[in-house]
């Protein structure tokens, strides 16, 4: 019961937040909110170019990886009390997860044009 009553002031506090931002925010765009930015400096060449899809592909395996060392970090400080099915539970992740990583290498995926 604690737990729902958590849940549920929480989510209606984001919210009353969340939609008092959206009615107390200035929506009368201007010069400088249609403006580019760059680091503070005038754009040197011509804005709206595309991004190349490498860096979506980095930050998606970067994701993954930093996913991977999150689940696994745990699991290694209780490496000596787990049973043998969380471990082949967890073996079975890693080898899927160095299958993906084979696959993006061999397809690619991490070559920098």
């Amino acid at each position: 019961m604690c737990l729902i009553m958590f849940i549920l002031i929480s989510t209606i506090l984001s919210l009353l937040i969340a939609v008092a931002a959206w009615f107390l925010s200035d929506k009368d765009p201007d010069k400088e909110k249609l403006s580019p930015y760059e680091c503070g400096f005038d754009p040197f060449g011509q804005t709206g170019h595309p991004i190349s899809i490498k860096f979506f592909l980095v930050a998606i395996l970067f994701l993954v990886f930093d996913l991977e060392v999150s689940l696994l970090l745990p699991w290694s400080f209780s490496l000596s009390q787990t049973e043998w099915f969380n471990q082949i539970i967890v073996w079975v992740f890693l080898i899927i997860l160095a299958w993906g990583l084979l696959y993006e290498w061999i397809a690619g995926g991490l070559e920098w044009e």
